[in-house]
């Protein structure tokens, strides 16, 4: 199945937080009808508008992308270099996100479960264009970025700082081994 059929037959977020009891349909028409207007994310207004708790949001973003997740395997490897553009190495690296294909209406993007909330928010303030993610684990997505955008030793982000076996220190010094 094409991958962005896949992602079509999965139910929106509005749809799963109707599901789980957290918002009802009126909320979600009222939250849909004010992003037409603004083109904000779903998950933003929910809580804006509905006061829906954001662990809430996340924890239906991660139902929906786990359901997207069969698709991951096989489009990493063959993520299309219009996607890889829209993001730089440092970008990709940093934010854990490997964008793999370019819809009309949508980018289709790899990240972690852990990573996920930090790459939306970049996606969506930077990209300006609706990213759907694909969810994989760290060793995948490490295996990807090592194969798509190559860093050097001199930047200290390679495939352990994706699996967690580096801290970057924030003040862009040296990495340090992780104490976790």
């Amino acid at each position: 199945m094409d991958p962005m059929e896949l992602i079509r037959s999965v139910p929106r977020l509005g749809e799963l937080l109707v599901a789980q009891g957290v918002m009802t349909e009126r909320e979600v028409a009222r939250v849909l009808s004010r992003q037409q207007q603004d083109g904000r994310p779903f998950g933003a207004l929910a809580e804006e508008i509905c006061g829906v708790d954001p662990s809430l949001i996340e924890a239906a973003w991660i139902d929906q992308y786990r359901q997207i997740q069969a698709t991951s395997r096989r489009t990493l490897a063959t993520a299309e270099p219009e996607a890889l553009a829209l993001v730089d190495a440092r970008q990709a690296w940093q934010f854990r996100l490997l964008p793999l294909t370019i819809d009309d209406e949508a980018l289709v993007a790899a990240t972690t479960t852990q990573h996920m909330a930090r790459a939306a928010r970049f996606a969506s303030a930077v990209l300006g264009r609706t990213v759907i993610f694909t969810i994989v684990d760290s060793e995948e997505l490490a295996a990807a970025l090592e194969r798509h955008y190559p860093m050097n030793a001199a930047t200290g982000m390679d495939a352990r700082t994706v699996r967690g076996g580096v801290h970057l220190d924030p003040l862009g010094g040296r990495p340090e081994p992780s104490s976790r």
